[in-house]
């Protein structure tokens, strides 16, 4: 029986990094060769972002454990954006990576459990091995989701302390006494304690973003048994000392993500007199390779690999 949460340990482990690559195709960040000659229709953007997030995974596929594809900008060109969407989950999928789908899907009862049937696990139409959920509707909206992960193998990662700075207008709020994100962060760290791996991690996770620092140690001393989904990396500020937190002794409890700071760091100024549109996939590769390196020695991702680690 797969579990995600111990497939993941040992994901990490084997690249000796925790880093996930963000497949955010955006038709204006595109290097030129990917819309040269092409109209501007939804159904030619999505033959083009399959090709360019084909092209990122042969890249990065020998470096990461996991990419976090976007629905949203596959949604956006319709049935063809959803059928670009599946070859590229397939296509990671078959590269040996983890495909952690970002559609923050929920709804009660019946729906949950279809959003979950359908999603979650390499069994199902979609494939996912995980699915990010949002926890607003309650923990009767998140128990299809789990049961069909624990079923499944598959994971969940839960929206608890979201990197973007409107995100404590409800996050934020005082419930007897707490902030509302520390009852959810409750809810989750009991279902990841419930059915933890070899490892002692759980497969239901929690997103956690990296430009809240302090509460990305809070939540970590409270939740031990869960991994945590860290976005806000690279391009909203988030830098590798401020994920320290996020990990446990050994290097392990957190993926960080990046998206457009590595599938369009052509475009970075540190990269784009080097390599430009021309060698955008020279860029992937030395962005994916810098943010590595930089967490290895501001994180105790550093120790991953060592003679010490488990």
């Amino acid at each position: 029986m797969n579990h995600f949460g111990e497939e993941l340990a040992v994901a990490v482990r084997r690249c000796r990094n925790p880093v996930v690559v963000g497949l955010d195709p955006r038709w204006e960040s595109l290097p030129a060769s990917f819309r040269q000659n092409r109209a501007s229709d939804t159904e030619s953007q999505a033959i083009a972002y399959e090709e360019f997030c084909r092209e990122v995974v042969d890249v990065v596929a020998p470096l990461v454990p996991a990419v976090k594809p976007q629905a949203a900008f596959f949604e956006e060109c319709g049935p063809a954006g959803m059928l670009a969407l599946a070859n590229v989950m397939a296509y990671a999928r078959d590269k040996g990576l983890l495909v952690i789908l970002d559609g923050k899907r929920n709804d009660i009862g019946s729906t949950a459990e279809a959003y979950a049937r359908g999603y979650l696990g390499r069994s199902s139409v979609w494939g996912a091995d995980a699915l990010t959920i949002s926890p607003y509707l309650g923990a009767d909206s998140l128990q299809p989701f789990v049961d069909v992960a624990v079923e499944r193998g598959a994971g969940l990662f839960v929206l608890v302390k979201t990197s973007n700075p409107g995100g404590g207008m409800l996050q934020d709020q005082l419930i007897d006494g707490q902030p509302l994100y520390r009852t959810v962060a409750q809810y989750v760290a009991d279902q990841s304690a419930g059915a933890t791996g070899q490892g002692g991690y759980g497969s239901v996770g929690a997103v956690v973003g990296a430009t809240y620092p302090d509460q990305l140690a809070e939540l970590r001393a409270a939740m031990p048994n869960t991994w945590f989904l860290v976005p806000g990396y690279g391009s909203q500020g988030g830098t590798a000392k401020d994920t320290a937190a996020a990990f446990d002794a050994q290097g392990l409890g957190a993926m960080i993500n990046n998206s457009r700071g590595i599938i369009f760091a052509h475009q970075r100024p540190e990269y784009k007199d080097s390599f430009g549109d021309s060698r955008w996939q020279g860029a992937v590769e030395a962005a994916t390779e810098d943010m590595i390196a930089q967490l290895q020695a501001e994180t105790a991702v550093g120790k991953l690999g060592s003679s010490d680690s488990p």
